[in-house]
């Protein structure tokens, strides 16, 4: 059995070139190399006024708000969802999530495929480059101070 839990997980910040103070925190749980044959997760923390940048995934994604209000935006449609609050992204298509509340958003984004291709509108400060994945390239891993 394969257990995690979310509030103790590594978080790794990532932030966009020319994306201002923007920043995501982000953990890939479950996915091909922790051993799930058919599914990921990406754990999603945003903080008040911070926002996930619109992207493309490889896969469907089913994202659960776990703590907080987001606003999604999947496509040219836009919603708002608080703790409980479920949405379904088909796989590339176009969609982004902000946090819509005064609180810490926690948000659990779960794929229909354990390896996942994420494709950014814009580079990574990070990476230098806009697509980030299951594994993230070991160059968006923070070196150990």
């Amino acid at each position: 059995m394969q257990v995690v839990q979310t509030q103790s997980l590594d978080l790794m910040r990532f932030t966009q070139v020319g994306g201002g103070e923007n920043a995501v925190d982000a953990a890939w749980p479950v996915y091909r190399d922790s051993g799930a044959a058919s599914t990921a997760v990406v754990l999603i923390v945003l903080e008040p006024g911070m926002f996930l940048p619109r992207h493309t995934d490889s896969a469907e994604e089913v994202l659960v708000v776990l703590e907080g209000d987001v606003e999604a935006t999947i496509g040219d449609e836009r919603g708002r969802l608080s703790a409980g609050g479920v949405a379904v992204v088909p796989a590339m298509v176009p969609h982004g999530l902000a946090n819509a509340g005064a609180t810490t958003a926690r948000i659990a984004g779960v794929f229909s495929a354990n390896t996942i291709v994420s494709t950014f509108e814009r580079d990574f400060d990070q990476t230098g480059g806009r697509v980030v994945g299951t594994p993230p390239p070991p160059e968006a891993v923070p070196s150990p101070a």
